[in-house]
């Protein structure tokens, strides 16, 4: 399986911002859908937002509609997620991938961590 890498993550105060960066290897990034999906203590993982493989439709779990924005460079194999406005219940590891029914094509990578406390 092709690989990514997810980059960016931190220790945000609310209210703040992080952008996340997910890089893609092999040759099937530009024609997929990608998405980011997050999981946090207990629970489990979520998609959060995601982007056609032209990146012409985008959409979003309801509980960041407004805050977070999805985009890629399919030249660079990269996918990004711009998080505003954060909050404590935002608090997760990020992941990105993208799936084919079932199947996801990218094997998990290791995530990045997200911590949004005061």
């Amino acid at each position: 399986q092709v690989q990514v890498v997810e980059s960016g993550g931190g220790l945000v105060q609310p209210g703040g911002s992080l952008r996340l960066s997910c890089a893609a290897s092999g040759s099937i990034f530009s024609i997929n859908a990608m998405g980011w999906y997050r999981q946090a203590p207990g629970k489990e993982r979520e998609l959060v937002a995601a982007i056609t493989s032209g990146g012409g439709i985008t959409n979003y779990v309801d509980s960041v509609k407004g805050r977070f924005t999805i985009s890629r460079d399919n030249a660079k194999k990269t996918v990004y997620l711009q998080m505003n406005n954060l909050k404590p219940e935002d608090t997760a590891v990020y992941y990105c991938n993208t799936r084919t029914g079932p199947v996801y094509l990218y094997s998990w990578g290791q995530g990045t961590q997200v911590t949004v406390s005061s």
